[in-house]
């Protein structure tokens, strides 16, 4: 009996286990691997913004790309001229480079891609302010005649530019030269920024003066609209000395005498005597008048003339020159008989004259009247450390 039990309680335990159901394949929970999340585009950030008008010249043109890096980015003026800019390390974020110009439309395009590779672009336009006026300037010297070795550059403002706007003028200029030279930028006044190398020019270097200084506000209201570049190359070394005691005119040539001439300078007087130091030849004229009025001597008053000179060479912007004299002739060689100006014979001002250039260099010794600091190209006067003085960096 105890085995029927056993058997009866085995096929019982059999039949607990085979009725509980397998479940099907198809009914059984999938498990899936966890989907890799979607890459955000590159966004792009452009300041000013779109549209906007009245931009300050002076404003800088920024791009930046938030989770991706900047492909290419393109500013160009309604002209065509590109803005040229920079960009940083990471490929995040281009700036422009100088100013923009007043009363021009510029157009930004400006790409990125995301980790994915993903492109993104976007666009922007913007206007900037019309100026009150133009602050207009130029570079001395330019054009394809040869300058002297004193020669230095100057950027010429019309107008003075304010003290504090000097040193963004002087940040946004730039000269080479080959063979290289070393040299400083100096401000002769509010309106002459002048760069003059450590030594006198080698004859025959090549040198090359950039001016990228659109977009400043020279004075209230009054803004630069263009960029402006000059090439020039250097002569032959023109330097002569003058002395005033000895009435002689020593005129070398790469450092050989070429010609000793008599001269008459300016007679005894404080207005009159010519003044002793380094001058640099600022302009040729084969015929001038010499006004006194320029001066303030007006017409009726003692020590007023008015007197026709050929081959003039300016010295100093208050007057001094180098001319043919022939009234004075008898005193050339032996008295200073002039209002301050260095007179020679006809044929020799003829002849100094042709062989004569802007920049060439004329040294005064032997006066006892000193050369003021702006009355001409002065720097020569001050050794390079001084003249660096003038800088406003």
């Amino acid at each position: 009996m105890w085995s029927s039990l056993v058997a009866a309680a085995a096929i019982a335990i059999a039949g607990c286990q085979s009725s509980t159901p397998q479940a099907a394949a198809h009914d059984r929970p999938s498990v899936t691997s966890p989907s890799t999340p979607a890459v955000e585009p590159a966004s792009l950030t452009i300041s000013p913004t779109d549209g906007s008008t009245s931009v300050r010249p002076d404003a800088t043109i920024t791009v930046s790309a938030d989770g991706g890096t900047l492909q290419d980015v393109s500013v160009r003026s309604g002209d065509g001229a590109a803005v040229e800019g920079t960009l940083n390390d990471a490929k995040t974020t281009w700036t422009a480079k100088g100013g923009l110009r007043p009363s021009a439309t510029y157009q930004v395009s400006a790409s990125a891609v995301n980790e994915a590779g993903e492109a993104t672009s976007q666009t922007a336009t913007l206007t900037t302010l019309k100026p009150r006026d133009t602050a207009t300037y130029g570079i001395i010297p330019s054009g394809s005649t040869p300058v002297g070795v004193g020669m230095p550059v100057a950027i010429q403002f019309v107008t003075p530019v304010d003290a504090d706007t000097r040193a963004a003028v002087e940040r946004r200029v730039s000269v080479t030269s080959t063979p290289a030279m070393k040299g400083a930028w100096g401000w002769l006044d509010g309106r002459q920024l002048i760069w003059r190398p450590a030594t006198y020019w080698k004859p025959g270097t090549k040198v090359t003066v950039k001016a990228n200084i659109a977009g400043i506000e020279t004075h209230n209201g009054l803004w630069t609209d263009h960029d402006a570049s000059s090439t020039f190359t250097i002569g032959d070394a023109m330097v002569s000395t003058v002395n005033t005691k000895t009435h002689r005119m020593t005129v070398t040539r790469n450092g050989k005498v070429l010609r000793v001439l008599k001269v008459s300078t300016g007679r005894p007087g404080s207005d009159t005597e010519t003044r002793n130091g380094i001058k640099v030849i600022l302009s040729r004229e084969s015929q001038h008048t010499m006004d006194s009025a320029t001066i303030g001597i007006k017409k009726g008053e003692k020590g007023y003339y008015n007197i026709d000179t050929k081959w003039a060479m300016r010295l100093t912007w208050s007057g001094e020159f180098l001319h043919s004299a022939p009234w004075s002739v008898g005193a050339q060689g032996n008295a200073n008989v002039s209002h301050g100006c260095t007179n020679l014979a006809p044929a020799d001002a003829k002849w100094l004259f042709d062989h004569s250039r802007m920049g060439d260099v004329v040294k005064f010794v032997g006066s006892t009247r000193k050369l003021e600091e702006y009355n001409g190209y002065t720097m020569w006067n001050e050794t390079l450390a001084q003249w660096a003085k003038h800088s406003a960096l």
